[in-house]
C-alpha cells in the first residue's frame, strides 16, 4: 500500500508536517476538539424554531450586508452574525443589539479572523 506524503497541519499559520491521513498536528487537534466540545453545547440553539424565526425576521428588516454597505455595495445578507461572540452565553446569543446582517463572504472572513486570534 502506498504511503501518503506528509502535509502541513490545516490550522491557520501552523507549519508542522503531519501524516497524509491526518489534517492537524497533535497540538491543534486537541485545541480543535476542545472548541468542538464547547461549541456542541450551544450549537443546537441555531437549529431551534425560535432562532430560525428570529433570523428570518431580522433579515427581513435588515436585508443588506452591513460590511458591503460601508463600501457602497448593495449585497444581500445571508447570515445573522453575532457582533460579539456569545461563546455559549444565552443572553448574548439572543440580544438583538449584538446581531448584524452579513453576506457569506464577510461572515466567513470574520469567522476566520476570530478563529486565528484564539
Amino acid at each position: 500500500m502506498p504511503i501518503r506524503p506528509k502535509k502541513l497541519c490545516t490550522y491557520p499559520g501552523c507549519n508542522i508536517l503531519v501524516d497524509g491521513s491526518k489534517s492537524r498536528c497533535a497540538v491543534h487537534k486537541t485545541e480543535h476538539n476542545k472548541y468542538k466540545k464547547n461549541k456542541n453545547e450551544w450549537a443546537t440553539w441555531y437549529s431551534t424554531t425560535r432562532w430560525r424565526k428570529a433570523r428570518q425576521q431580522y433579515l427581513a428588516l435588515h436585508p443588506l450586508c452591513v460590511e458591503c454597505l460601508k463600501d457602497n455595495r448593495l449585497i444581500t445578507a445571508d447570515v445573522v452574525d453575532h457582533i460579539v461572540d456569545h461563546k455559549g452565553n444565552h443572553e448574548l446569543f439572543w440580544d438583538m443589539n449584538n446581531w448584524q446582517a452579513l453576506c457569506i463572504k464577510h461572515h466567513n472572513s470574520k469567522t476566520a479572523r476570530t478563529n486565528l486570534n484564539k
